[in-house]
């Protein structure tokens, strides 16, 4: 039996941090019921790329679920959406604040139909303060948090992180505030509302710059691909292309002059201490690279690895799924789908020794589920 076996879902999600969630909460055994528009569905399913017709994105975010195709604004779809509330544990949202109200699905109405029902509630700035009401999208809220300043190089301008890290880390938030709402339901036997900002989800990252700040007064600029307060701790160009190290500690730095036979740099004024090698980091750097640029990434991983120095290849994409912890850890899995066959995906990354995961049901087609859940409805009415 899965951990959230027994659980109903219902999921009023679209896009990233939402169904990043709840795909989670499905994976662990609860029954997502994926409440869907029923002429085009979650935006996601319109984004290329395609197999066979259906939107890879939408694939990759939403296994482990039902979708039941409703239009809430009809008095039958928001009959159904309130029938099905009274026997769910969770309903998590993504809509913009105050919009559910106005279909008569807002926190306190849906709290009076089931008091136990956890209710989650993911927007860019929050349900409350000045800012609830705008929308909230990654690049943006990349933006408006600090983390685009902090990133990239100095002479250049601010840069976006490549994924939608916001929306991840919003959705890890919400899995967590909805196990945390659930274990308190045992003892208080309620629920409550769980409010996810992704706004607040960039912020809580930027720990570090916002430390140097509070301890300097100086706002902290981007430093690249090197570390703020560590080095060296980045990517370094060898013979035939990147490696990265991160050199995070004292007894590190002796391995990595021991590794790359240089006691020389360890007695180096410059470079004796962590402070010293930060305040040289340029001079550093340089030593560094015309040392390595005759090795391969292969060899220099074999010397480091010997000293145990953490190290790595910078991979593409696709070097990255043909790394040798990805086939015997089976971190990408098949599933069969209705309308394109065997598909491949990521598996979960929790992984529990007693109870597992149990990934049974692929992404569903739009509405693929609607009668066998509106058939349960009934039999339940009689």
């Amino acid at each position: 039996m899965a951990p959230l076996d027994g659980l109903r879902i219902i999921d009023l999600t679209r896009v990233v941090a939402g169904p990043f969630c709840t795909m989670m909460l499905g994976d662990m055994g609860a029954e997502v019921l994926k409440i869907e528009e029923p002429t085009h569905g979650d935006d996601s399913r319109a984004w290329a790329p395609f197999i066979e017709g259906a939107g890879s994105f939408f694939l990759a975010l939403n296994r482990s679920k039902k979708s039941v195709a409703l239009d809430l604004k009809t008095p039958e779809g928001a009959d159904v959406l309130t029938r099905l509330i009274e026997s769910a544990d969770v309903l998590i949202e993504n809509f913009r604040p105050g919009s559910l109200a106005q279909l008569g699905f807002d926190y306190a109405t849906v709290a009076a139909l089931n008091p136990r029902l956890i209710y989650c509630s993911i927007s860019g700035y929050g349900q409350t303060g000045p800012s609830s009401q705008l929308p909230g999208y990654d690049a943006v809220l990349q933006g408006e948090a600090g983390v685009m300043d902090m990133t990239g190089f100095a002479d250049g301008e601010p840069m976006r992180v490549g994924v939608a890290i916001t929306d991840y880390l919003a959705g890890l938030y919400a899995t967590q505030g909805i196990l945390l709402a659930l274990n308190d339901r045992h003892t208080s036997g309620l629920g409550q509302h769980v409010d996810i900002s992704l706004f607040e989800a960039m912020l809580s990252v930027m720990r570090l710059p916002m430390s140097v700040l509070l301890a300097t007064g100086a706002t902290p600029s981007r430093v690249g691909n090197d570390h703020l307060n560590i080095a060296p701790y980045q990517p370094l160009r060898a013979k035939d292309g990147l490696i990265i190290v991160a050199v995070a500690n004292p007894a590190l730095w002796i391995r990595f002059c021991e590794a790359m036979d240089r006691p020389d740099w360890r007695d180096d004024p410059r470079f004796r201490t962590n402070t010293e090698r930060v305040a040289n980091r340029i001079a550093l750097k340089a030593a560094i690279e015309t040392a390595i640029e005759r090795f391969t990434v292969d060899e220099l991983t074999s010397r480091f690895q010997a000293k145990n120095v953490p190290c790595g290849r910078v991979r593409s994409v696709g070097e990255a799924l043909e790394h040798p912890q990805v086939g015997p850890r089976g971190i990408l899995m098949t599933q069969e789908h209705p309308q394109i066959g065997a598909i491949e995906t990521l598996a979960p990354v929790v992984r529990l020794s007693r109870t597992p995961a149990e990934v049974t049901l692929p992404p569903p087609t739009l509405g693929e589920h609607t009668q066998e859940i509106l058939a349960g409805l009934r039999v339940h009415k009689k």
